[in-house]
């Protein structure tokens, strides 16, 4: 049985970091993708970042970029995004998500792409 746990979420002030973590288990995504998304309240899910394992490449939702980092750990089948100086708009439910097998940058914005998906950890951003 495949599951992600994520992990890292909490409350922070606005130009604060955090570091969230996601556990996968029951299977290695070795050969495909991971990423995240988040939802605020009143609003749809959205992607966040993504990661093609066996590349390395990475793609970011242009609101994240350059604050935002997605990296994978092979050995802990661990993804983690680094986000710093974060904002009141940054404050949602953030879900991690994989897949079997990579893709290209622009399907993995889409939530269809993915086969497995977490809980969700909440963040939020106080001003």
């Amino acid at each position: 049985q495949v599951q992600l746990v994520e992990s890292g979420g909490g409350l922070v002030q606005a130009g604060d970091s955090l570091r969230l973590s996601c556990a996968a288990s029951g299977r290695t995504f070795s050969n495909g993708a991971m990423g995240w998304f988040r939802q605020a309240p009143g609003k749809e899910r959205e992607f966040v970042a993504a990661v093609n394992w066996i590349t390395s490449i990475t793609n970011y939702a242009d609101s994240v970029k350059g604050r935002f980092t997605i990296s994978r750990d092979n050995a802990k089948n661990t993804v983690y995004l680094q986000m710093n100086n974060l904002k009141p708009e940054d404050a949602a439910v953030y879900y991690c998500a994989a897949r079997r097998f990579r893709s290209g940058a622009v399907y993995l914005k889409m939530e269809t792409a993915y086969d497995y998906w977490g809980q969700g950890t909440q963040v939020t951003v106080s001003s």
